[in-house]
Formats: structure tokens, sequence, C-alpha cells
């Protein structure tokens, strides 16, 4: 299980085959890496499954490979199909979907050997050998917004931008920029292209930045669509004898951050409310992260002293309306009841007061 969405095996991967397997999403969420909140959030599970569906299919579209099947039919379902023989295209969905259906491949364990050895990715690859979850995130910018980590670990200069300090407000890059970071480690961190490569196995890296340009290319003319700014986000990829294809989900507010009139369309608007409300926490994660490397554990949450507290009712409301409206903007397509997203992002903006 991931923090926020199950993942649920119909047929597991062999070194040979692919198998099958579908997402559940949830309403849990998860910010700072911390796992799985102490609340939920209305909708927001199906609001991503939609999204991600429809992204998959536009991906498809484009000729990209990617390893989603469909979504589950929840009015099937309830009627009494079982979910495999329920899975359709979005468009064939009577209701919200909030399970789809995936190809699986193998995903080894990556040990770890302890703060001076690390983690053990040549005995990944020797399980994975040639099908398997590629272990990287590959991330993608088209802007550098107010909380974006590239902030922290590059100048503007890397990027030929005509100032010193990053300024207060969302800044446009003149080309997208590609990076790589750890999937599977307990603390996730930004690697060099050659260390991307090593980690990466039989999978080539430059293949990789080139499949996540060619998806923030269609993310993102999608999103001007519908009136959206597509921020930045990251893809997940499989390897299977010598092909990549897409995996996990793709273009949701969840994986990808976007903007609307300005304003943050995506989790960092629970982020940003955390960090005003719940400063002790923030730091104590932080805290926590930054001293992990010096102890056997692999897992910084062992050392974290503070809980995160729950979002006020409001606030929920508020951010589930934001996801649900968004999604039937995003979409084109009224799948939930929702305000129009101009009031739903105009009470998101309140929040900041």
């Amino acid at each position: 299980m991931t923090s926020v969405k199950e993942f649920r095996v119909v047929e597991p991967a062999t070194a040979a085959e692919l198998g099958r397997g579908r997402f559940a999403f949830t309403d849990a969420y998860s910010v700072f890496d911390w796992g799985r909140m102490p609340d939920a959030i209305p909708r927001k599970g199906a609001s991503l499954c939609v999204m991600g569906a429809f992204n998959f299919e536009r991906l498809a579209d484009a000729g990209i490979a990617t390893h989603y099947r469909g979504v589950v039919d929840p009015a099937a379902v309830e009627s009494g199909a079982d979910p495999e023989d329920a899975v359709v295209p979005l468009a064939e969905a009577d209701a919200p979907p909030t399970e789809m259906a995936i190809e699986l491949t193998q995903v080894p364990d990556l040990p770890y050997r302890g703060p001076e050895s690390g983690y053990d990715y040549d005995t990944f690859h020797e399980e994975g050998g040639a099908n398997y979850l590629v272990p990287l995130e590959v991330v993608f910018r088209n802007t550098v917004p107010v909380g974006s980590s590239l902030r922290r670990r590059r100048d503007p200069s890397d990027f030929d931008l005509p100032f010193e300090e990053w300024p207060a407000e969302s800044v446009d890059l003149p080309e997208p920029v590609v990076e790589f970071s750890t999937k599977y480690e307990e603390q996730d961190r930004y690697l060099s292209r050659e260390e991307a490569d090593r980690i990466a196995g039989r999978a080539d890296v430059d293949a990789l930045a080139d499949l996540a340009r060619d998806v923030n290319r269609v993310v993102t003319d999608r999103a001007e669509e519908a009136g959206f700014v597509h921020e930045d986000g990251k893809i997940e990829c499989l390897y299977v004898d010598g092909e990549l294809r897409v995996a996990d989900v793709v273009g949701t507010f969840d994986e990808n951050r976007f903007s609307y009139d300005g304003q943050q369309v995506s989790k960092e608007v629970v982020r940003q409310w955390y960090k005003r409300a719940d400063p002790e926490w923030v730091e104590a994660v932080g805290e926590a992260k930054s001293v992990v490397a010096d102890r056997d554990t692999a897992d910084w949450r062992e050392l974290c002293d503070e809980e995160p507290i729950d979002l006020p009712e409001d606030v929920l409301e508020t951010i589930s309306a934001m996801y649900a409206a968004g999604a039937n903007a995003y979409t084109g397509s009224e799948w939930f009841d929702a305000p129009p997203v101009d009031e739903a992002i105009a009470a998101v903006r309140s929040l900041d007061g």
C-alpha cells in the first residue's frame, strides 16, 4: 500500500511477463513525505483517479506507452460485476471512478545496508532483471513556484535568469528542466545525472528524460486549454524488455503542480497551510530528516517527536471543492457536484488570509 492509494494485485508480474493490478484511490493525503495524515479530504481520491485516467488516455493518443488499462466502472461493480470485468475507458464510466486498472511489473526489495553503505541497488537490479519498476522519479519543471525545492538547490543564474535571488513569486523557466530523484529510499534526494544512470539499471537515463519531456508537453497543452498553468510534475516508469512505459499516475493535483489565475491548485495548498498553522510539526519533520543520515535507521519518522494536527472542517471543505472543481475543469466534464472552478479557487485563495 502506498500512502494515499491502495495497490491491488490481480495477477503478479514475473521475470518474463507483466502482471495485472489496480490502484484504489483513497481520500487520504500526505505532505512532507509523512505518509497518511490523520484525516481525509472528501472526493480527493475520485478526483485524482479521473484526472489520471484522462491524462493516460491523452498520452495513448500521443503514442506514449503507459501501464494504464482503464478505470473500474463503479456502477457495474455495484450491480455485481467483478472489478476486472468492469474495466472501461474513462468516458464509459457511469460515475466518478476510484479504481484504475494497470499493468504490473516487478518491484524488488531495495536493501538498506546502513549509513556507511547506503542502499543496495545492485541487488535490486539483479532481482529485477529486464522487467522492473525503475527506482527513480523523473521530475520536470516549467516554472519555479514559491515552495519549490529547486530554490534551495539551484541559483537563478543556472538557468540564465536575469536576477541573482529567487523572487517571492513564480518564475517561468526558459526551457523545461528535468531532474532525477530517488523513489524507494526513506528520504527522497535529488541525484546527479551520473548517479541517476547507475540507479536506473538497464533503463537509459537520457531516454527517461526524453519521455518526461514528452509527458510534460501533453499535460502542459491540456492545462493551457483548460485555463491552468502546469508548473511542474514527475513521472515514474517501468522497464520491460528494452521498452520504457509511463507508470504510477500522471498529471493530477498530487503528482503535479498547477495554478489557476495565479493561485496554486495542487497539494502545495495543503503544504503551505501546514507551514502556517502547524510550524512546530513542519520544523520537527525537517530536523528529523536532517539527522537521520547519521543513524542506523533509514526511517526519519522514528526521530520526529511531533504529530501533525487535523485540518479544520472548513479547510477540508475548501480543499475538497478545489480537487473536485479542478478535475471538472481540467477534464471538461462535470464528474462532480462542485462549484465553478473560479469560485472554488477564490475560496482556496482566502485560506492565505
